[in-house]
């Protein structure tokens, strides 16, 4: 078993791993991640007790207890790029053994559940609703520098999507999937699509402010886009980084969409925060149950 470098895996002086400066016993098995630091404290708010809050630059973490189950809130910032450091670094927390610097012989696998915004692009998806990720194309580039293994049915239904991308995009979607098992025992009853996760906000999901798009049909082809009675229903920023990352690494995620806008109808919500208090307070419910 190969020692991991103090260069590919850096701890700070207490023993801490870089970026999130956590420590193993910080991490509970559960893990919600939330894009914006401030939401942090509006998951944790609703926790019977909150043992531990630590943070760094934009990776603020409350672990605490709800119901009996413990479970760590984690802000990622916007992006995947930031899922790339907050995904290795969980693993390598749960994983790995800081002072032999060898992987652990037992893996261990968490669930880790995103609460995010997000934007409809079909017509008939409400603004204020709350919708589940089944899958999830990335038009950024982080899954391929990963290893990743599709199966038939999600290579063809990928390979759909390139097909239907206008020619001369210069755009290389990757696909995965949610965690089967989150999938089933947290969102079998809501409402589900194919969510597409984007480099950027304003050109990369169609937007048109003053720089030029290279791009003006791209939210044409997504919104028409069908294979096998599936369909795009939502943008956001960071789904398709967690849920390669985490089927790389062997770990559960599932990411819930608050809708808080409709691109087709050009509809933003009136009572953003009120809409996502309420989505956080039902979610923690099932997640209890679960």
């Amino acid at each position: 078993m190969q020692r991991i470098s103090e260069t590919d895996l850096i701890l700070n002086a207490d023993g801490s791993i870089y970026h999130l400066n956590l420590l193993p016993e910080d991490v509970a098995d559960t893990v919600i991640t939330v894009g914006d630091p401030d939401r942090v404290g509006e998951v944790s708010k609703h926790f019977d007790t909150i043992e531990l809050k630590k943070g760094k630059r934009e990776f603020i973490t409350h672990t605490g207890s709800l119901g009996g189950k413990r479970i760590t809130v984690l802000s990622t910032g916007i992006g995947t790029d930031n899922i790339d450091i907050v995904f290795n670094e969980l693993d390598a927390l749960v994983n790995i053994d800081f002072k032999t610097r060898l992987v652990n012989d037992k893996l261990r696998s968490l669930n880790i559940i995103r609460i995010g915004t997000s934007g409809g692009i079909q017509a008939d998806i409400p603004v204020d609703e709350l919708l589940v990720s089944a899958s999830a194309f990335g038009l950024d580039a982080l899954m391929h520098y990963y290893h990743q293994e599709l199966n038939n049915e999600e290579q063809q239904l990928l390979s759909a999507f390139e097909k239907a991308l206008p020619a001369g995009y210069k755009l290389n979607p990757y696909f995965a999937p949610a965690g089967k098992n989150l999938l089933q025992s947290l969102a079998h009853d809501l409402p589900q699509g194919i969510t597409i996760t984007a480099p950027g906000f304003y050109a990369p999901q169609g937007r048109q402010v003053r720089a030029k798009s290279l791009t003006p049909s791209l939210m044409d082809s997504i919104q028409q886009f069908g294979h096998n009675g599936q369909r795009i229903t939502n943008l956001e920023m960071e789904t398709a980084g967690i849920y390669g990352l985490a089927n790389s690494l062997g770990h559960q995620a599932l990411s819930f969409n608050v809708i808080l806008a409709n691109r087709a109808n050009h509809v933003f919500s009136t009572d953003p925060s009120g809409v996502m208090d309420k989505f956080i307070g039902q979610i923690l419910q099932r997640i209890v149950k679960m």
